[in-house]
């Protein structure tokens, strides 16, 4: 049996919260006996919601903070005047070390930025990126960046791969991960000059196992487990990707009930179907955590429901487990 992992959940964060973040940390709690978690967030509210529920009094503790950091609000500035936020005090919670991880469904760029002015970054990494897994044809890969460092360099995307490939690894169970540029063509000589620029350098790392370039049609078919790109495109990759699994949903939905055919054929496929159509579901992965940090920081969707908020605590189990900033660390400061 592993040690307790402590978590601090934003309960002020998302656009469901504190509802859906409150039932996602009493799920979390029902899953697994090894994780406690800090709900961070204005005591009244959160001791309302509390009150629907049964849970283990003793891995659940309210820590109050007084104000919310909006989307809309500028992230520097939020940070530096909003200090009794639930993101600032739950971040701070884990550069204190009283917790193993925060967790928040709120303002990305407020995370992010809090993440590395508060948490910090680890000696030698010079660009911490936003890393979600994304579900593909045989299981998943991670994209990275998604969001966080829109204009990366050449040496930010090898650390990008060497970091992905430690999580993809050590976190999800894949051996040997096979690593491939995002880029617009397979050649080679593709792209524009940031990805030709990195593809040599990859190319050339004994750390990672590189695949060469891969073209987002292929990115669902599984063409790589570590997808290594900026975050202007890996943004745009992942939000096709979610828009078009979505639609595509509602859609078979959609066609089953055209007719008293369709309905009877939805009645015998819908256990398969739903089982398939899981498999898809962003919501069944957690959240996307920012790597390279001096503790785990993990940012979920805005939209997030109680499942995903349950699955962005369970996985910090994982995170701690592996030991994967420590893996991080070896990789960046001795391999470098």
């Amino acid at each position: 049996m592993s040690e307790t992992v402590n978590v601090a959940l934003d309960a002020m964060g998302g656009d469901n919260a504190p509802a859906e973040v409150v039932k996602g940390a009493v799920d979390a709690l029902s899953e697994d006996n090894r994780v406690k978690v800090f709900l961070v967030g204005r005591e009244p509210v959160i001791s309302g919601e509390l009150k629907k529920y049964t849970y283990d009094a003793e891995r659940l503790e309210i820590v109050h903070a007084s104000e919310v950091i909006d989307t809309g609000e500028p992230p520097v500035m939020a940070i530096r005047t909003k200090k009794d936020s639930s993101i600032v005090k739950g971040l701070q919670m884990v550069k204190e070390g009283k917790c193993d991880a925060f967790v928040s469904a709120g303002s990305t760029g407020a995370v992010l930025v809090g993440g590395q002015v508060i948490v910090g970054r680890i000696k030698g990494v010079e660009r911490p990126p936003l890393a979600p897994v994304i579900p593909n044809a045989n299981g998943v890969s991670l994209l990275l960046d998604c969001g966080a460092n829109v204009d990366a360099r050449p040496s930010h995307l090898l650390q990008f791969a060497k970091m992905g490939s430690i999580y993809m690894e050590s976190a999800i169970g894949i051996k040997n991960p096979r690593v491939g540029l995002v880029n617009i063509g397979v050649e080679e000589e593709k792209g524009n000059a940031l990805t030709k620029e990195t593809y040599p350098l990859l190319k050339s790392c004994p750390e990672i196992n590189f695949v060469g370039n891969v073209e987002a049609r292929d990115i669902p078919a599984g063409a790589a487990d570590v997808l290594v790109c900026e975050a202007f495109a890996g943004n745009m990759v992942l939000k096709m990707l979610e828009g078009v699994s979505d639609v595509l949903i509602s859609k078979i939905k959609q066609g089953m009930m055209t007719s008293l055919r369709s309905k009877i054929g939805a009645v015998l496929v819908k256990p398969a179907l739903k089982a398939t159509l899981k498999g898809f579901s962003t919501q069944e992965y957690g959240g996307a955590p920012l790597l390279g940090l001096n503790g785990l920081v993990v940012k979920t969707h805005g939209s997030s429901k109680a499942i995903e908020i349950k699955h962005s605590i369970l996985q910090c189990i994982t995170f701690k487990d592996q030991n994967i900033n420590e893996k991080i660390k070896e990789q960046i400061v001795l391999g470098d």
